[in-house]
């Protein structure tokens, strides 16, 4: 029986502290979660400009991959989830760190969170598991709590993107083949053409300043009560930066790649051997190390890894 609540989803995916890394990355690997964490938080740090003296948000903060990696880099840091499990194994794996606040979300609110206190707001591959309620509900808190001058990373999935388009398709299969008894799972993949997440945006009362959209991601950097000139000014500063935020052809193609071996169209060996004979490139580690991840978690299915001591 599907759950009814996001929480009763959540909770029973971080069961354990294994499961929980898991649920928020498809790998139960530390080493997994830390790569693939600090890659995301480089792009935070390029979209926001997060500095040291910043109070940082991160909504749907799950298992603290990505705050464990952006809370030495500003003065606070303030992660929020729905479930109580994940909070739980977040606050274990932030332990080391001395200015890090974590808070139950009780429903579609940032009620602990007071007014125009925060500099910086990001949420990573948590949107996309919301219902559009929930999604504007949420970027319309963001948009209280934001300081003015404050900016927001947005992302979800882009459906308008092939990649994106054919991992829509794997949801639309798979409810064809399910008995229909149920309802849908409530934290399924949901998706958004970049015009629509542009529109909630906009309407939660934040200012779109640049959209990525050539991935299988639509990511938003947005302001909050800037001036024309200020608009200007970061409009001009994210496509200086664009190289450092923006996925790049080459994460796409190997996300659509680990996406096959997610759902046993294509053998991790055979990826990782594509993997292995590309140059030089900040992708390469991250996708290496996510397939392997992959790949030792789940002998039974794809075999032993040759050196992963098993078989």
């Amino acid at each position: 029986m599907a759950e009814l609540t996001y929480r009763q989803k959540w909770d029973r995916c971080a069961a354990d502290d294994k499961k929980a890394l898991e649920a928020v990355d498809n790998s139960a690997s530390e080493q997994v979660a830390r790569t693939t964490g600090e890659f995301v938080a480089r792009q935070l740090t390029s979209a926001l400009q997060i500095s040291a003296d910043d109070t940082v948000l991160e909504l749907g903060c799950g298992a603290g991959r990505i705050g464990r990696q952006v809370a030495p880099r500003c003065g606070q840091w303030i992660g929020v989830d729905i479930s109580p499990n994940m909070i739980r194994v977040a606050g274990q794996r932030l332990a080391d760190h001395e200015n890090v606040r974590l808070e139950l979300l009780e429903r579609t609110r940032l009620d602990m969170i007071d007014d125009d206190s925060v500099d910086k707001a990001y949420t990573v591959a948590v949107l996309c598991h919301m219902d559009k309620e929930d999604l504007f509900l949420y970027l319309r808190e963001i948009a209280r709590v934001l300081k003015p001058g404050g900016r927001a990373y947005l992302e979800t999935w882009n459906l308008a993107d092939p990649t994106g388009w054919q991992r829509w398709m794997y949801e639309v299969e798979f409810w064809n083949r399910s008995d229909q008894q149920g309802r849908k799972d409530v934290a399924r993949n949901q998706f958004c053409v970049p015009e629509e997440f542009q529109l909630y945006a906009d309407r939660a009362g934040l200012q779109p300043l640049t959209c990525f959209r050539d991935s299988p991601w639509v990511q938003i950097v947005a302001g909050k009560s800037l001036d024309a000139a200020s608009v200007e000014t970061e409009r001009t500063r994210l496509a200086a930066e664009r190289a450092a935020i923006a996925y790049s052809p080459m994460f796409g193609r190997l996300f659509h790649d680990t996406v096959k071996v997610i759902y046993g169209d294509r053998h991790p060996r055979d990826v990782l051997a594509e993997i292995d004979a590309l140059p030089t490139c900040p992708e390469k580690p991250l996708f290496a190390d996510f397939v392997r991840g992959l790949w030792v978690d789940e002998p039974e299915r794809f075999g032993p890894m040759p050196g992963s001591g098993e078989g």
